[in-house]
């Protein structure tokens, strides 16, 4: 695996409020299903762990999709955008409601909701997460 995924991994996990580090391993739950998910403390996923673009990378550079992208910035990798998704829920969003496009109002709600919930379980990352 490369090491820029293994680090925006590390930077959703460091980043999400309900992530714990425990051992050596970041425990957190899906941002769709809230299944657990777990990633080792050098970011190799363990299980069916994903990086999830909250706001799919496709969708920046879109005028449908302004309001959303200016939540997070002009950077898909933003960590604000980024987030732990089980596999099933990640592939079932891109190519459902990602592959829709901003234009497609279902689609927009979509991502409004999970960018909602990723901003909600948002943590300073300069503040240590608990253990």
């Amino acid at each position: 695996m490369r090491a820029a995924l293994r680090r925006r991994l590390l930077l959703a996990a460091h980043t999400d409020a309900l992530a714990v580090l425990d051992g050596g391993i970041w425990s957190t739950r899906c941002l769709h299903c809230r299944s657990t998910l777990q990633l080792r403390g050098d970011g190799e996923p363990l299980g069916n762990t994903t990086l999830e673009h909250v706001v799919p990378q496709a969708w920046f550079g879109r005028r449908a999709a302004a309001v959303l992208t200016a939540q997070v910035g002009d950077d898909a990798d933003d960590p604000r955008n980024l987030a732990l998704a089980c596999a099933r829920c990640n592939h079932d969003k891109g190519k459902g409601h990602d592959a829709r496009g901003p234009g497609d109002v279902r689609a927009h709600e979509v991502v409004d909701a999970l960018l909602a919930t990723r901003l909600s379980r948002w943590r300073d990352p300069t503040v240590p997460p608990a253990s």
